[in-house]
């Protein structure tokens, strides 16, 4: 797997198998995990052990590093979209289900840090997927600060995509060497901010 080449690692037009779509679904989860550990440059064998298949299988669903790290993108946008209205529909408070998708949100932003190095010779390709990004998830962030600013929950002054930022910003400083730095911590100290207070 060539670390700079770029490709979409799913060519061809037709329909995936149910089955196909679940093992891809299985890998990108693996992948996913991993990345969170160890960072997007972590060994193509991590991820084969982690999915429970051989390297092998990876290479085929995904010949170069930039086709898995796409591929783990966009699979994680999609399910952190789908988790915000479930979220809302499953949990008791509309703050409650503000704050699993916050959480959601860090795994997916600690996940995401490495890309822009991996994909640095194709801006395109990165300026495309951050678009993506923004217009899959942003529509979701402001129907949950909207249901929790309508039950009386937080405070109304909020935009979702300056939320995004500030947890995207605390989120960055996760690489720091600093072993003392807790990202998810002061994310939750920033959505515990948001509270409406009498």
């Amino acid at each position: 797997m060539k670390d700079g080449e770029a490709g979409t690692g799913q060519a061809g037009s037709r329909p995936k198998r149910a089955d196909a779509r679940r093992n891809e679904k299985t890998l990108l989860d693996a992948a996913a995990a991993v990345f969170v550990r160890s960072g997007v440059e972590a060994p193509v064998r991590d991820i084969a052990a982690e999915a429970g298949v051989g390297t092998a299988t990876i290479y085929r669903h995904f010949p170069t590093r930039a086709d898995l790290i796409i591929g783990v993108y966009r699979h994680q946008v999609e399910a952190c979209a789908e988790a915000g209205p479930a979220l809302l529909a499953s949990s008791p408070t509309p703050y409650a289900a503000l704050v699993s998708w916050v959480d959601r949100f860090v795994d997916f932003l600690v996940t995401k840090h490495g890309l822009a190095a991996v994909l640095q010779s194709d801006n395109a390709g990165f300026e495309t997927l951050h678009a993506y990004f923004l217009d899959r998830l942003v529509p979701v962030c402001a129907d949950l600060l909207a249901a929790a600013t309508a039950s009386g929950e937080i405070r109304t002054d909020l935009e979702p995509l300056a939320l995004m930022r500030g947890v995207g910003n605390l989120c960055i400083g996760a690489e720091t060497p600093d072993p003392r730095y807790d990202a998810r911590q002061l994310v939750r100290v920033l959505i515990a901010g948001l509270r409406e207070r009498d």
